[in-house]
């Protein structure tokens, strides 16, 4: 989280007359975090209301999963269960799951439930709507989503976790090939690239915006009725996206 010098000095360059989106590029701080320290520049307090996440890195990479792969649901005898669905084909992915709840909230416990083809990474609390307030009725791309200010300045500082999370719910790593003629000879080319699928336009906006600030390249890829392809193909963005992401495993 920004502390108060950093919110004061970001206010005092918007102060001389400067606009929401050139502070927003000079700092990194997004424009919809400047705008709410306009209006209170406190962090607000939830205390008594529900506690602020205890790992922000893990935060953002589990906010990923979340609205990848993740769903709440209130449980029969209070509280409500986050589940995560994973693929039994990336026990790595499984495990990076489980220690990023067990980060957020180390006083909940975290199981996993076997279903088929997949493992469901489900812990039980009552702080879990507050932690994810983009929880509502109905599925995700049937509603809008859009991040508290408190989650956009996370996502900010740890951009590249939720990107992780992103791709490890609801994107991959493949390598694509084609042929080519050189010197009358045909000769095949490989080439990694990154696609990230969501039937949600305003989860897909996230991750495209999130990508633009980190200076990754992007295209919309082929599209279906039900979902939205972005790819990241260019070496350069496909190198940076390696550094930080990589496949899932």
């Amino acid at each position: 989280m920004y502390d108060i010098a950093t919110r004061e000095r970001v206010l005092a360059l918007v102060s001389e007359g400067r606009s929401l989106n050139s502070v927003s590029k000079a700092t990194g701080i997004s424009r919809a975090a400047i705008r709410q320290w306009q209006v209170r520049i406190e962090p607000i307090s939830r205390a008594g209301e529900c506690s602020r996440p205890d790992d922000l890195p893990a935060y953002s990479y589990l906010l990923g999963l979340y609205l990848g792969d993740g769903c709440l649901s209130r449980h029969p005898r209070g509280g409500y269960a986050l589940r995560i669905a994973c693929a039994d084909a990336w026990p790595g992915l499984i495990s990076a799951c489980r220690d990023a709840i067990l980060r957020v909230r180390p006083a909940n416990s975290v199981c996993l439930v076997r279903k088929q083809g997949c493992v469901m990474v489900t812990s039980y609390s009552r702080h879990w709507p507050c932690l994810f307030p983009q929880h509502g009725p109905g599925r995700k791309h049937e509603r809008r989503i859009a991040l508290e200010p408190w989650q956009q300045e996370i996502v900010d500082a740890y951009p590249w976790e939720l990107i992780r999370g992103l791709i490890h719910s609801d994107g991959c790593r493949i390598t694509n090939w084609t042929t080519r003629m050189v010197g009358g000879v045909r000769k095949r080319y490989e080439y990694p690239r990154y696609f990230f699928t969501n039937t949600s336009a305003d989860i897909v906006r996230l991750y495209t915006d999130t990508l633009d600030s980190l200076g990754v390249e992007w295209k919309p890829a082929r599209q279906s009725r039900q979902a939205e392809s972005i790819s990241v193909a260019r070496r350069a963005s496909v190198a940076l996206m390696d550094a930080h992401v990589g496949p899932k495993y």
